[in-house]
């Protein structure tokens, strides 16, 4: 099992203005319990005994809310200014050895049914072949979602980006197992993860797990209403 993780938590939050004016999107309540609790809980369920959380965007609050907790063991990797996704895993990679670890965004709310998505993931993960694991959800059972999806699925299990096709049927759901290398040769600075996903794709590197619970982005003032509405969110939260 994967054992270290990273979660983003860097972002301004604009499309959630005004909530994000005073409080870090992470902290924004789902079903009663902040979304970074949410994804630090379901990792310490798996294993995960240390994650590093990056910070920019209100980083005092979230490191006050972080001494609150004892597990797990959380290294805080802050930014002076945001250096958006691919920056940001550059600038917290020595923390993981050259080995495989979780990401996960600070800003999703997700539930399973039966198995674990994140064992699941680090069951199928095989660095021999991979650089990054994308589990992906099904357009039609995301909550709150409005868009027209990221990837198609080979029968092997490789991700295809939707590119210029209208539509796609699985969503990235923002939570992935990547591989130190997938970043090699990058330095710090501000770019997006993005074209390196294209590359490990053209490479056959990048793969995708279909996942079959409930999970909903946090994306909008009214995807998080959405959310915060849905009975599925309400039954499983207190």
């Amino acid at each position: 099992m994967i054992t270290q993780a990273m979660v983003l938590a860097a972002g301004e939050g604009r499309s959630l203005r005004p909530l994000t004016d005073h409080t870090p999107k992470p902290l924004i309540q789902v079903g009663g319990k902040a979304m970074l609790d949410h994804a630090l809980d379901q990792l310490v369920a798996v294993g995960v005994k240390r994650c590093v959380i990056n910070t920019c965007h209100l980083a005092d609050q979230i490191q006050a809310h972080i001494k609150e907790r004892t597990k797990p063991e959380v290294i805080i990797s802050h930014e002076t200014t945001l250096l958006d996704t691919g920056g940001g895993l550059m600038k917290a990679l020595p923390h993981f050895g050259g080995e495989p670890f979780f990401v996960l965004n600070a800003d999703i709310w997700w539930r399973d049914r039966g198995h674990s998505s994140l064992a699941q993931l680090s069951q199928f993960w095989d660095s021999m072949r991979m650089d990054a694991l994308l589990l992906l959800v099904p357009v039609e059972k995301a909550i709150g979602y409005s868009g027209v999806g990221d990837y198609f699925l080979t029968p092997d299990g490789k991700a295809q980006y939707r590119g210029n096709h209208p539509m796609a049927p699985y969503i990235f759901s923002g939570i992935r197992i990547l591989h130190p290398r997938l970043l090699s040769g990058q330095e710090v600075r501000s770019f997006s993860i993005v074209p390196l996903f294209h590359k490990a794709e053209e490479q056959g590197r990048l793969f995708g797990l279909v996942y079959d619970g409930d999970w909903g982005d946090i994306g909008t003032l009214e995807s998080l209403k959405a959310i915060n509405e849905d009975p599925r969110v309400k039954l499983v939260e207190s």
